[in-house]
């Protein structure tokens, strides 16, 4: 009776496979940015100076590709999140959180029309998303919450909704600024009286 064969361990991807993966994901970023969901696979594969059997190997669909440049700055708000707790008090920690969320706010809504455009909509991506960031603020607020500095009714959530909303309004360029000092007031009335 021949013998099963050993499961294969997963092995870290080469050094050059990571980079090429990561020179993809930046240039779709920038090309879905420009072109949105028409953005062209061989022009991203062209951009990102590799063949088009390296972009497939790592991405099957255009789909595929869109996600995971939407996760990727997702998975920043939760690296910043680990880093900043390291080496900030908590509220410092949790406003400097805040100042890259709005840049992944920024980074989102370039590439919104793109995700609304895959197939079956983004809300898969969203969803799976959304439970990374919501851990990153809870963890933030709670440290601050046990130091003091901000009061325990404060719901991490709702400081994300409020700095959203600013960015809704349409006809504001010019929201990033606004959110950026709005985080210092949003802190500041959250805290301890």
């Amino acid at each position: 009776m021949k013998k099963p064969a050993a499961p294969k361990s997963a092995r870290k991807p080469r050094s050059d496979a990571q980079r090429n993966r990561e020179r993809i994901l930046e240039v779709a970023k920038q090309v879905f940015t420009r072109r949105g969901a028409d953005a062209s696979m061989g022009e991203i594969a062209r951009r990102a100076r590799i063949g088009p059997g390296t972009l497939y190997r790592n991405f099957a669909t255009r789909d595929d590709l869109l996600a995971t440049v939407y996760m990727t700055e997702v998975e920043k708000l939760a690296a910043a999140q680990k880093k900043l707790s390291a080496e900030l008090p908590p509220i410092e920690a949790l406003r400097a959180w805040l100042l890259v969320f709005i840049d992944y706010i920024a980074a989102k809504k370039i590439i919104a029309p793109a995700l609304n455009a895959m197939t079956g909509g983004p809300s898969r991506v969203f969803q799976q998303t959304m439970q990374v960031m919501e851990e990153a603020a809870n963890a933030l607020a709670g440290r601050a919450v046990a130091s003091g500095d901000l009061r325990p009714d404060v719901d991490p959530i709702d400081l994300m909704r409020a700095i959203y909303g600013l960015s809704t309004d349409g006809s504001a360029d010019d929201w990033p600024a606004k959110a950026r000092k709005f985080v210092d007031i949003l802190l500041q009335g959250s805290r301890p009286l």
